[in-house]
């Protein structure tokens, strides 16, 4: 798979993403939903995109225990949506019963690894996880891809040590700005930065879905990372 720009619809309903995908006239840019808006519209929604002809990443961040994610993949990929996000602390028995879910189906898990809203403080005080950000996403990675996880979901700056080890996974990463916006996201890159680090794919959501044009936005995005 080549590098990709998804653009993050965190939308709160249909008609608010519709009035966005309408400026993109004959585009079809791959979309990100997550929970908002597909706890909003549900799977119909997905359908209608799919028969429009947009690719789809369902970021849902499953966590659950083994047998509920298992079965929630089953339903899922029945949607044909291109990836599906699951959360790596959900652990190896999780990840192995969404794998066997997926597996034939095409569509392509990704384990989130930590959070991008998730600083070296908040992982140490709050999480009480004593490792370094780098060395807990390369953790999360090792398991994902020893079950075998087709990619991960981290911030651009822990591509590299991702990569050194397990060049198969694909890195998908949020975060993707040109400044801090004051916002929940903690550890941001802007697209040429995630070029460089060796991004996959990068998730975009307010530098496009907030601009004035966001064509133009969109656009220029891409042309600093593909």
């Amino acid at each position: 798979m080549g590098k990709e720009v998804i653009i993050a619809c965190d939308f709160p309903d249909r008609q608010r993403l519709f009035t966005f995908l309408n400026k993109f006239l004959d585009r079809r840019p791959f979309l990100k939903v997550g929970m908002e808006l597909f706890y909003s519209e549900g799977p119909d929604l997905i359908r209608v995109l799919k028969s429009n002809g947009f690719r789809v990443f369902l970021d849902l961040k499953l966590y659950d225990i083994p047998n509920t994610v298992g079965r929630t993949i089953k339903n899922l990929v029945n949607l044909e949506v291109e990836f599906i996000s699951i959360h790596a602390s959900g652990g190896k028995d999780m990840m192995l019963a969404a794998k066997e879910s997926a597996c034939g189906r095409g569509t392509k898990l990704l384990a989130v690894t930590i959070l991008t809203s998730i600083s070296q403080c908040h992982l140490k005080s709050e999480l009480l996880i004593e490792n370094t950000l780098d060395e807990s996403v390369k953790h999360f990675a090792k398991i994902a891809y020893a079950c075998g996880i087709d990619g991960i979901v981290c911030s651009p700056f822990e591509v590299e040590i991702v990569k050194t080890s397990f060049n198969d996974l694909l890195c998908v990463t949020p975060g993707i700005r040109y400044f801090n916006e004051t916002d929940d996201q903690k550890r941001f890159a802007q697209p040429a930065q995630a070029k460089e680090f060796g991004s996959d794919l990068i998730v975009v959501g307010r530098p496009i879905t907030g601009a004035v044009d966001p064509v133009e936005s969109y656009e220029k995005i891409k042309s600093e990372f593909i």
